[in-house]
């Protein structure tokens, strides 16, 4: 289990990311998850650290191990976001769909929007940018002062969808 000051240590090294070598960061990031006493949230950090330096086929591993030590609460929603992303940029975007589908499964909440964006550059990855463009539509349309119904109506015809009424 993770405290608040670690908790705060572990967002004052996130702060530090530009300021620092990329191998830096991730030991630095390394070492303190050693601190943390969460084997998952350790994983999930350190995962995001190399993800963040540009080691992305490294990330998965990490955020896969994260997930079978029982990452649970907001990051639990974070690593199927980032191994997700993770997946598509190294070549995976099936895997990277499957994720996705799976975390969308789990429920909703505030990284839903995130959620919808990796689904759309997943699918624009794979040679389905119309969906692509529809998933990010229908995401978009809550935050619309006007035409909330109509973006959804375009962005299911997009698809082959009928209007919702």
């Amino acid at each position: 289990m993770t405290d608040e000051a670690w908790e705060a240590r572990c967002a004052a090294l996130w702060e530090r990311l530009d300021a620092m070598g990329r191998e830096e960061f991730v030991q630095a990031m390394k070492d303190l998850a050693a601190e943390c006493g969460d084997e998952a949230v350790g994983l999930f950090e350190v995962g995001g650290a190399h993800d963040s330096t540009g080691f992305t086929e490294d990330a998965v591993g990490y955020y896969e191990r994260a997930v079978a030590a029982g990452l649970s609460g907001v990051r639990r929603r974070r690593v199927s976001i980032q191994m997700a992303s993770s997946l598509r940029e190294t070549g995976r975007p099936a895997e990277a769909l499957a994720v996705i589908a799976d975390e969308r499964a789990r429920g909703s909440d505030a990284y839903d929007g995130a959620l919808a964006m990796c689904e759309a550059l997943t699918l624009a990855k794979l040679g389905r940018d119309r969906e692509g463009l529809s998933v990010a539509l229908t995401a978009l349309a809550p935050h619309l002062p006007r035409y909330q119904r109509s973006t959804v109506n375009y962005a299911r015809g997009l698809v082959g969808l009928d209007p919702v009424a």
